[in-house]
């Protein structure tokens, strides 16, 4: 099957930057759209930016300006660079692909990281 692994976050204050990284590994044929969201304490997981395979980008609108997601395909990774970060960006922040199966499988499904915690304070 697919794994996918987050990195990168961490505690940040209020105003500095964090990378996070996504990478996919196991039997990957090929990785369509590919996404961050965020799930803050008591409220639902919500969606930050997708990208698809040719680099199309949406953003909610809490991120435009601030937050940019990108992909290398080669290396089946996506990330998202954070910057004036802010106390109401802290959340867990997963990783979303969607995956076609490689083996001869062909098999299409959706995967989710476990998460990383972002935090920002002061």
């Amino acid at each position: 099957q697919v794994q996918l692994v987050e990195s990168g976050g961490g505690l940040v204050q209020p105003g500095g930057s964090l990378r996070l990284s996504c990478a996919a590994s196991g039997s990957v044929f090929i990785i369509y759209k590919m996404g961050w969201y965020r799930q803050a304490p008591g409220k639902q997981r919500a969606l930050v930016a997708t990208i698809t395979r040719g680099s199309s980008t949406n953003y909610a609108d809490s991120a435009k300006g601030r937050f940019t997601i990108s992909r290398d395909n080669a290396k089946n990774t996506a990330y998202l660079q954070m910057n004036s970060l802010k106390p109401e960006d802290t959340a867990v922040y997963y990783c979303n692909a969607d995956v076609v199966l490689g083996g001869g499988s062909y098999q299409r499904y959706d995967y989710w990281g476990q998460g990383t915690q972002v935090t920002v304070s002061s």
